[in-house]
């Protein structure tokens, strides 16, 4: 992976973590990589490794030229922090962004209308190596990076691109928020099997290892999710019960609209 210059990334949580231990272990060279991250404590095991760190943007060395950026901030965060990266971009740096509702006009106003931007919205199983991520660029990022923002993104699951910025909105609430209404279903499915008799600690113990289950299967299958439910559903059987109630014009499919249509809606509110 040819990043043409260092890499800084803004921000080392949770997510940032699991995105700079995707880039090292898809060769990136930790020498290369800049941290800026106010608490040093669990950057421990980037620095053994020779990564760079700072606490703030004032520690940065001045002769430092990133060839990207990549904030990695909370959104509500990345006002205040934004502006002291503007010096990088004049220098001819470029901007990767995972953070959620921020727009690329937002970023153009505070780096400049000339500065190469991309927007990804990843999800948190980005942490085990299984994130999607949607990206979209401005009209001044050219095919290069692209390639290099996809790459970068790949390293911690899959990729797809969107020119449609306004379509991001609907991928956070697919995606980005789909890891949440995937734990509720794991909840919902164990309280239904305690109402119907089992052990709360078994029922939970069902819940987690059958969806985790059928997770792994849909990745690693080839045939359509709808095909996958159909071999499960033997006809006169008690899964195809279920599916009457969960399927009927009242069931899952115009709840789970319903969800998606607010949590877009929300999206565009914020941004």
């Amino acid at each position: 992976m040819q990043l043409g210059g260092p890499l800084l990334l803004v921000g080392c949580g949770k997510m940032g973590g699991a995105l700079l231990e995707g880039w090292l272990s898809q060769g990136v060279d930790p020498a290369e990589v800049w941290i800026v991250e106010p608490n040093a404590a669990p950057l421990q095991g980037f620095t053994a490794r020779g990564v760079h760190h700072a606490p703030d943007a004032a520690a940065l060395p001045g002769e430092l030229k990133p060839a990207l950026i990549v904030l990695a901030v909370k959104p509500q965060m990345l006002a205040e922090a934004l502006p002291a990266y503007k010096a990088f971009a004049q220098k001819g740096a470029a901007v990767l962004s995972i953070a959620a509702g921020w727009r690329l006009a937002g970023f153009e106003q505070v780096l400049g209308a000339d500065t190469p931007i991309v927007r990804a919205m990843p999800n948190t199983p980005a942490a085990v190596g299984r994130g999607m991520t949607v990206l979209c660029a401005n009209a001044e990022a050219d095919a290069k990076l692209r390639e290099i923002c996809g790459e970068l993104l790949s390293a911690v699951g899959e990729t797809a691109w969107v020119e449609d910025e306004g379509l991001i909105d609907a991928v956070t609430a697919v995606s980005g928020g789909g890891p949440a209404y995937v734990f509720l279903l794991i909840e919902c499915l164990a309280k239904a099997g305690v109402e119907a008799g089992l052990p709360e600690d078994l029922a939970m113990q069902c819940a987690r290892v059958t969806v985790a289950g059928a997770g792994e299967l849909v990745h690693i299958a080839s045939e359509p999710a709808s095909t996958l439910r159909e071999n499960v559903t033997s006809p006169g059987g008690t899964t195809l019960e279920a599916l009457k109630i969960l399927m009927a014009e009242d069931g899952l499919q115009p709840l789970m609209t319903r969800a998606i249509a607010a949590a877009t809606a929300r999206s565009r509110e914020l941004g």
